[in-house]
């Protein structure tokens, strides 16, 4: 290899380099700086080109040939440059694929800024409120459609529309449902978490009666990004906290 393709091929990798660095520099800066570059730096080239190849065709012969030349692997250098510092940032930044994330911890790292175990708790209470003060209306408003209810010695009940049919008891005002949360969670995906705890039901029909019991409620994250029981069940308690 000669002298001069030596010094060529370490001005281009070189080349390379710098442009790789500034193009990442500016990135940090303005996420969509690099296609701004690429559509203005590449025509200033190719006008800098043919400029420079008009003025080459006014010199001498052999001076013409020779600086025609270096424009166009000057041109070549600095076009690969370019082409490759693009290409090499929007591929390292993240916000530039649109399809399956390559990490999938990277695309669930945002899922704890949002929802946490204390999300569900205070869903638990809200649900408590919007059926003590609107009745099964209220309790079902936090069901999914495809809700499925286990009920203590009786049938599984799937879909919403069916256990609506069950929940009427709720809109008597002698009958008072409360429940406290004793524990919750959510999987690591932020889409499914799950409470459980106690409940007390006060009803009046002739005389008082107060049952206990225990719950277990599955939560699920919807598309509009809303929580909704997918799952509930319970089991009667002889006495409270049982």
């Amino acid at each position: 290899m000669s002298r001069r393709s030596r010094l060529s091929s370490k001005a281009f990798f070189a080349g390379v380099e710098y442009a790789h660095r500034v193009a990442e520099g500016f990135m940090r800066l303005y996420p969509l700086l690099y296609p701004g570059v690429i559509v203005i730096v590449v025509p200033a080239l190719i006008v800098a080109y043919y400029m420079g190849a008009r003025r080459s065709a006014s010199s001498a012969p052999r001076s013409s040939g020779i600086r025609g030349r270096f424009l166009k692997v000057l041109l070549l250098v600095c076009l690969t440059c370019v082409a490759i510092a693009a290409l090499w940032v929007s591929a390292a930044n993240p916000a530039n694929h649109h399809g399956p994330s390559v990490s999938f911890a990277y695309a669930q790292s945002s899922r704890a800024q949002n929802d946490t175990a204390d999300t569900l708790r205070q869903l638990e209470a809200d649900f408590m409120k919007a059926a003590a003060e609107h009745g099964s209306q209220g309790y079902l408003s936090y069901y999914a459609d495809d809700a499925v209810e286990v009920p203590n010695g009786a049938p599984i009940i799937q879909g919403k529309v069916n256990i609506a049919k069950t929940m009427g008891f709720l809109d008597q005002k002698d009958n008072h449902l409360t429940w406290t949360p004793v524990g919750a969670d959510i999987s690591s995906s932020g889409d499914l978490g799950y409470t459980y705890g106690t409940y007390e039901f006060r009803s009046k029909d002739g005389k008082p009666t107060v049952d206990h019991g225990k719950y277990t409620s599955i939560w699920k994250k919807q598309k509009d990004g809303s929580w909704k029981v997918v799952l509930d069940m319970g089991n009667a308690s002889a006495e409270p906290g049982q």
